[in-house]
């Protein structure tokens, strides 16, 4: 793959320009822009489709066959991007937590810290900052959250909090409520290799109990759960549900962009393949 033209492409993907420098604000830009255009969502694991976590497959995913994905896929393909186009990134593993106040499983998601330089840098290495970027949780912060930062940021997404936790870990929280939990040590994407499949392969997973198509728009969120769409705007939810195959497949054009062949079908039981 002809990675320079990947990231041209990539960032046509996503309606961005090529950023003059990595910093803050292009990070920022690159984020929000990728919310709006690439969907969240699990229907490879319902259409029988391979998922492989590496850089070139998964940039081909998103740029050449315009699709989204989950976590491991999203925040993989945007790490591809964010190094070429000259940002440090290092991949980071983090639980979900659950309703209950409990913990999902180690490497339950991927999320990305980025470094930039600071406004008034110096020298290399030096006087730069870390932002926790994520395009891979669904309904999440909008921009990036400064990692270091440890009092409340506000994001349209709602007040979100960088917190110590057990271990040397972080949480995020998000309106008071924890969110993940990010343990702060290296990782590299052949690490999650478990996670991605225990999420489209276990009956505990919620990715395979159900289907979902998710994405931000600029005042709020579009989302396709089977043939149930949901939109909120300015706070304000509506829910339409589809009739008939053509309608779910037109809506999945026609919002999320996604050209597909068959409807997805909640597969419970069905043996997938490995990532």
């Amino acid at each position: 793959m002809d990675m320079s033209r990947s990231i041209s492409d990539y960032l046509r993907r996503i309606g961005a320009d090529r950023p003059p420098v990595p910093d803050a604000a292009a990070l920022r830009d690159l984020q929000f822009r990728h919310l709006l255009t690439v969907p969240f969502e699990n229907l490879s694991i319902h259409l029988g489709e391979e998922i492989v976590l590496e850089d070139a497959a998964l940039v081909a995913k998103v740029v050449e066959r315009r699709r989204g994905g989950f976590c491991y896929e999203l925040n993989g393909a945007f790490a591809t991007l964010l190094r070429g186009l000259g940002f440090r990134v290092t991949l980071l593993q983090a639980r979900v937590f659950t309703p209950d106040g409990g913990l999902g499983i180690p490497y339950d998601h991927l999320a990305l810290l980025v470094e930039t330089p600071a406004p008034n840098g110096t020298g290399p290495g030096e006087g730069r900052r870390r932002w926790l970027a994520d395009v891979g949780f669904g309904s999440h912060h909008s921009y990036p959250l400064a990692f270091d930062e440890r009092g409340d940021q506000d994001d349209p997404a709602g007040t979100f909090r960088v917190v110590e936790a057990p271990d040397g870990d972080l949480d995020v929280l998000r309106d008071g409520k924890p969110q993940l939990r990010i343990d702060r040590r290296p990782r590299v994407l052949a690490d999650f290799t478990a996670g991605s499949w225990y999420h489209r392969t276990s009956p505990d997973s919620p990715f395979t109990r159900s289907l979902v198509c998710s994405r931000n728009t600029r005042d709020g969120r579009i989302t396709l759960t089977g043939d149930r769409l949901v939109t909120t705007v300015n706070g304000e939810r509506h829910e339409r549900e589809l009739v008939g195959d053509a309608e779910v497949l037109a809506a999945y054009l026609e919002h999320f962009g996604l050209d597909l062949d068959e409807v997805p079908q909640v597969m419970a039981g069905r043996t997938r393949g490995r990532s």
